[in-house]
């Protein structure tokens, strides 16, 4: 077992097999997304020929979409998904949210909670989308003010509750549409379904990976992610690399693997984020440079799979710094990533 090399492939950050924005985000089952513009880079990158302009159209269209879901934190999940991962995660993500409140000393009566809903549902319905500024214009004009913390948790229940999802794309804010108007009604799924799809999705793209890494990207239940892999039955099989054991299907891809290949991979990236442990492609004395002890990340360059620097994009332009000698780019893989970089902007 290589896990660089078939995590790399797997996360389609080598020898990708799709072409759009929507098909990457279905097969990797989430993304992470509370970086506006990380997020654009994380999902076109993993496509044939990356597009600013493909992943712009693939989320205004609502193909793709930006929710909170998943360890109260957003990822964009397909149109497809939506609906089954909603069933699946909301009532954790509630439950989440709502010991976030009390530790907050925020309380809010289901009274409260449904008359707001009622009220955010005719402001976004009013608008192709609206932003939180059109939110509080909208129930200011019907007599109610309140403070940015407790509409940012009506908005987010709104969202566990499948009313609200992203509007179109802007530049450095969210903004909201209502899932009934912009996602297509899908056949009722069964909870059990919903949570094979799930974990099918998470380990096609992220293996290998442990019980451990599952639990953490999920944000279920241990026991849901153990019956999760229990639904897959023979798909999935383990193999121990270094004393760990991992799961692996039966279909891993394990060849395309590309010697010194350069990647800038954005903040809060699926290579990272997916995994409990990210021992694997960053050693510990060098995880300081990846992401503080808050959980914020940061952008890191990948060499041959491994962490190995940070870069930053600014008007055009694109800096590296490496904190590894030994591995580190040569200048023509460095230079044929950051014109991969550039192209994706002006495409």
């Amino acid at each position: 077992m290589n896990p660089i090399s078939q995590r790399l492939l797997g996360q389609q950050l080598i020898c990708p097999q799709f072409s759009t924005c929507k098909d990457v985000v279905d097969w990797m089952g989430a993304v992470q997304a509370q970086d506006q513009k990380g997020m654009r880079w994380a999902v076109a990158m993993r496509t044939k020929k990356p597009s600013l302009k493909a992943f712009r159209e693939a989320y205004n269209s609502g193909e793709i979409v930006r929710i909170h879901l998943m360890r109260g934190t957003w990822q964009l999940v397909s149109a497809e998904d939506y609906w089954p991962w909603i069933k699946l995660c909301g009532p954790k993500a509630i439950a989440v949210t709502k010991g976030w409140m009390a530790s907050n000393k925020i309380s809010i009566p289901d009274e409260e909670l449904f008359r707001i809903r009622e009220l955010l549902c005719r402001i976004v319905g009013d608008r192709r989308s609206a932003t939180k500024a059109d939110i509080v214009e909208g129930l200011e004009e019907t007599g109610i003010v309140m403070d940015d913390h407790r509409l940012s948790y009506h908005i987010r229940m709104a969202e566990f509750s499948g009313t609200l999802c992203s509007g179109d794309l802007m530049s450095n804010k969210a903004s909201y549409s209502l899932s009934a108007d912009k996602l297509p009604a899908r056949k009722p799924f069964d909870r059990d379904e919903a949570l094979l799809l799930f974990t099918r999705k998470y380990f096609r793209s992220s293996q290998p990976a442990t019980l451990e890494d599952f639990v953490w990207w999920s944000g279920l239940n241990v026991s849901d992610c153990r019956k999760g892999i229990s639904l897959l039955g023979d798909w999935l099989h383990c193999e121990k690399w270094r004393g760990t054991e991992f799961y692996l299907t039966a279909d891993a891809r394990t060849r395309g693997f590309q010697k010194g290949r350069c990647i800038f991979l954005p903040p809060f990236d699926e290579y990272l984020i997916s995994y409990k442990s990210r021992r694997v492609v960053l050693p510990l004395e060098h995880r300081h440079h990846a992401h503080d002890q808050s959980g914020t990340f940061w952008p890191v360059v990948l060499y041959e799979g491994e962490v190995v620097g940070n870069w930053t994009a600014s008007r055009g332009s694109v800096s590296t710094r490496f904190f590894r000698e030994e591995p580190c780019p040569s200048p023509e893989s460095l230079q044929k990533e950051i014109t991969r970089y550039l192209d994706y902007l002006n495409r």
